[in-house]
């Protein structure tokens, strides 16, 4: 049994639907199911630490290279 949903749309998003619907041939519906599995499957997608770390990364810029593998930065660390 298939269920029904609404969605409001604005402008934009109505222009590109009736783009894609050109482009494509296929109906409002199979497009919006096709987006819906789209986004699933970029949800489940692992993400590599750097994209987890986003904008904060290269945010430092007077740090050490690498703070692992210089044991003067490793003094004290964890008393």
């Amino acid at each position: 049994m298939k269920r029904y949903i609404h969605a409001r749309l604005g402008d934009e998003e109505r222009t590109l639907l009736q783009q894609l619907k050109r482009a494509t041939g296929c109906s409002e519906s199979e497009i919006v199911r096709r987006g819906l599995r789209l986004v699933a499957q970029e949800e489940r997608r692992q993400r590599s630490a750097l994209e987890l770390a986003g904008p904060s990364v290269g945010r430092f810029k007077k740090a050490p290279r690498d703070l692992s593998t210089n044991r003067r930065h490793l003094d004290d660390f964890g008393q």
